[in-house]
């Protein structure tokens, strides 16, 4: 199908829209993010809006989507610049990236990880929900080679609590992978890991201690690759 004027037009508004409104977000905090002050800033009136987003929830999910994406790309990126043998190094230059990525865009990383977002409705999260999945799949995928090619000792399924280990069903379930339950449960362990030190630190919630985390995020990640098989190496 051939794009008409009219659709470059409305593209190039939506883009206008998602843009300033990220811009609002970076400057001020998600509380500016509103679709009256975007209005404001783009010379338009807020029922205008709604010719190119039905809710502000509608709005927000495609910030939430395009902030994953450009999170992804930066880390697929960094990844796809060490060479594809060398897992130990792909793995920690994605660890690497996502906090280099957070401590630059603190705002927008509190957005993604910070705490719910109560606007972003079922309705509408269907972009943001899958840009997110791209997100995560960018560290599952290294995780699951990871396990392919050199499996690492985990707990039985026996051994792993009933209450656990129904929800870890359900979860390699809704993301489709075939890892043993240990592993699961190995990956989410790291997770919980990387995303709270990441966070403390985005939120300034270390600096009661320390003027500098990156020491206490590299052994963070020394120890994670000594439970998983990977060869620690210090950043470049």
């Amino acid at each position: 199908m051939v794009e008409t004027r009219r659709d470059r037009l409305r593209a190039a508004t939506v883009l206008e829209i998602t843009q300033t409104a990220r811009r609002l977000l970076v400057d001020q905090g998600q509380e500016a993010m509103t679709l009256r002050a975007i209005a404001r800033e783009m010379g338009m009136t807020a029922p205008a809006l709604y010719r190119y987003f039905d809710s502000h929830s509608e709005l927000l999910a495609k910030v939430v989507g395009d902030i994953f994406n450009d999170l992804t790309d930066d880390m697929r990126d960094a990844i796809a610049a060490v060479p594809p043998g060398d897992l130990s190094g792909r793995t920690l230059t994605a660890c690497r990236t996502f906090r280099r990525w957070g401590l630059a865009h603190p705002r927008e990383y509190a957005l993604l990880f910070g705490t719910p977002t109560p606007a972003l409705d079922v309705e509408h999260d269907d972009f943001a929900s899958a840009c997110g999945l791209r997100f995560a799949w960018t560290f599952l995928a290294l995780f699951v080679e990871l396990w392919e090619r050199r499996p690492f000792p985990i707990l039985e399924d026996g051994d792993i609590a009933e209450s656990l280990r129904g929800q870890l069903e359900r979860f390699r379930a809704s993301m489709g992978f075939a890892l043993p339950l240990g592993a699961a449960l190995v990956y989410l362990q790291c997770w919980v890991r990387l995303h709270g030190n990441v966070s403390l630190e985005v939120m300034g919630h270390l600096d009661f201690a320390l003027d500098d985390p990156e020491p206490l995020f590299e052994l963070l990640l020394s120890e994670m690759s000594a439970s998983v098989g990977l060869v620690y190496g210090p950043p470049e």
